[in-house]
């Protein structure tokens, strides 16, 4: 039997999209072909949707961890990568979304209702989209983004137009079974029913859902037995019905105590800001419309004990029904006075007019950069650390191992306008900047570099020539190496002269014939 999990933590995480290629078309008879390079493919998305025929969460409680697929590396003759597969998750209808720290994100209310959960990454260009007039043929293409990931709480609040609740062993299982035709676990024993249980209910020309709510005991809204993990399925209901027990064996419970307590707990408990009426106000469970079914009125005691009730309950302004689920008696008025409640419900909010959001139009401002940059100071030496979409993105798409795309990059940072805001920070050559968080940020020394044309440099494919150490030699140093080279060549003129009267090298007759006779001697 499967089990009804209503609650989990889900690790979802996007796509990472695909690398852009590099190529140069190769042609017979066509020498000049250019780059390419294709793009790749974005990364897949994580997207949760309703499904009628998912009613519980139990397959993320085994598989908490879902991963879109990656996109595909980009390609030679122009050919893009594939995109990833959108990742679809299909959840109950009524499934609230929420960030683990409790913000709402989204409340999945109807057939097809989605909700992105994590975006695939997008895919890197390839050098033949990166080509222009000035840079022909470049020797580095953009990286792929891995895309977003997190952690989402999924909570599934039971979609339903009225609630039964009351305390264990009520009879409200029997009841919505005798109404319905739903067909719950009923048993002689407290906490008999586990999990909420739905039913349709037909009351002449209308139709509703009718939850039946686990037991509720004092406490119920502070986590005390399984009231606060079933309290949220009540949140959606328009209408409340307490199932009160008239034939109950124990000596220090009643209906009207049972009734007191179940009122507290719902006014204790607290609603969801998602789940606000039409005009936008959150109404509290204990102020929503209210019936009360004394139930079990078959029994020897259940009847007396309902007419001893009733004239206090109605006399708090409870419609109050004496009802019983074995003999059905009862019912009938009960289910159209809940039908009521329902119509009531459903008129205002068709009467009501829908709340739109007003949009509202935030054009870019003229002087907005699309970065910041703030100074700190980590040990002791400055830091200028830069953030923003677009610098932190830019600093994901590039290949460092490739010295023509880190130059590509210091050109577009140049652009945005990084290195002229550093300047008027003070930053000086070797200072750190960094660009990102201190998770996955990119740290550097700074030195100021051109403020753009690195294309027209002449520097061959994969390489830019301001990232080579060049140590362009002083004049004086010039002349000093000019003075050491002649000194060189006078001192080598000297020796050889040295030895050439000496005679260690000459090749003349008369010097090979007199030197045996040296040597006698």
């Amino acid at each position: 039997m499967a089990a009804f999990i209503d609650r989990v933590v889900l690790h979802v995480s996007g796509g990472t999209g695909g690398h852009g290629c590099v190529s140069i078309k190769r042609e017979k008879f066509k020498p000049l072909g250019g780059p390419d390079g294709g793009a790749g493919g974005n990364g897949g998305d994580v997207i949760l949707r309703v499904d009628h025929q998912t009613t519980t969460l139990l397959a993320y409680h085994h598989l908490p961890h879902r991963h879109a697929s990656n996109g595909e590396g980009g390609k030679g003759d122009m050919r893009p990568g594939k995109h990833g597969e959108t990742l679809v998750l299909p959840v109950p209808d009524g499934t609230v979304v929420k960030s683990p720290s409790g913000e709402i994100l989204a409340d999945l209310v109807g057939e097809g209702t989605e909700y992105v959960a994590a975006a695939g990454g997008l895919g890197g260009l390839g050098n033949a989209a990166l080509s222009s007039q000035k840079r022909k043929a470049p020797g580095f293409a953009l990286l792929g983004i891995a895309g977003t990931a997190g952690d989402v709480v999924l909570e599934l609040k039971t979609v339903a137009d009225v609630a039964l609740v009351g305390y264990p062993s009520a009879g409200k299982s029997s009841l919505i079974a005798a109404i319905s035709a739903a067909r719950p676990k009923i048993a002689d024993y407290p906490f008999t029913t586990l999990v909420p249980n739905l039913g349709v209910v037909q009351a002449g020309d209308v139709r509703f859902t009718v939850a039946d709510v686990p037991g509720l005991i004092p406490g119920a809204s502070e986590g005390r037995g399984l009231g606060l993990e079933f309290l949220r399925h009540v949140e959606r209901c328009a209408a409340l019905v307490h199932v009160l027990d008239c034939g109950t064996l124990e000596s220090d419970r009643d209906p009207i105590s049972d009734l007191e307590i179940i009122e507290a707990e719902l006014a204790a408990y607290e609603v969801d800001s998602s789940f606000a009426g039409v005009d936008g106000q959150i109404i509290p469970l204990n102020e929503r419309p209210r019936l009360v079914a004394l139930n079990k009125v078959d029994m020897p005691d259940g009847e007396e004990m309902a007419k001893f009730v009733r004239p206090e309950l109605e006399k708090r302004g409870y419609r109050v029904f004496e009802v019983s689920a074995l003999t059905r008696t009862g019912l009938r008025e009960l289910t159209f006075a809940m039908a009521g409640l329902v119509e009531e419900a459903r008129a205002r909010i068709e009467a009501a007019p829908p709340i739109a959001a007003v949009p509202v139009l935030r054009p870019r401002a003229v002087n907005a950069k699309g970065f910041d940059i703030r100074r700190e100071e980590r040990n002791l030496e400055p830091l200028f650390r830069v953030t923003g979409e677009k610098p932190i993105r830019w600093v994901k798409q590039t290949d460092f191992t490739n010295d023509e795309a880190v130059g590509y990059l210091a050109d577009r940072l140049a652009k945005l306008g990084v290195e002229d805001k550093l300047f008027r920070m003070g930053a000086k050559p070797g200072d750190a900047v960094v660009i990102g968080d201190d998770y996955d940020g990119v740290v550097f020394d700074w030195e100021p570099t051109m403020a753009a044309g690195a294309e027209l440099l002449g520097s061959r494919r994969g390489h830019d020539v301001r990232l080579e150490e060049l140590n362009r030699p002083t004049r004086e140093q010039k002349r000093q190496d000019h003075q050491d080279r002649k000194d060189a060549r006078e001192a080598a003129r000297s020796e050889l002269e040295a030895e050439r009267k000496a005679g260690i090298w000459t090749e003349s007759v008369n010097y090979k014939h007199q030197r045996p006779a040296e040597d006698s001697e």
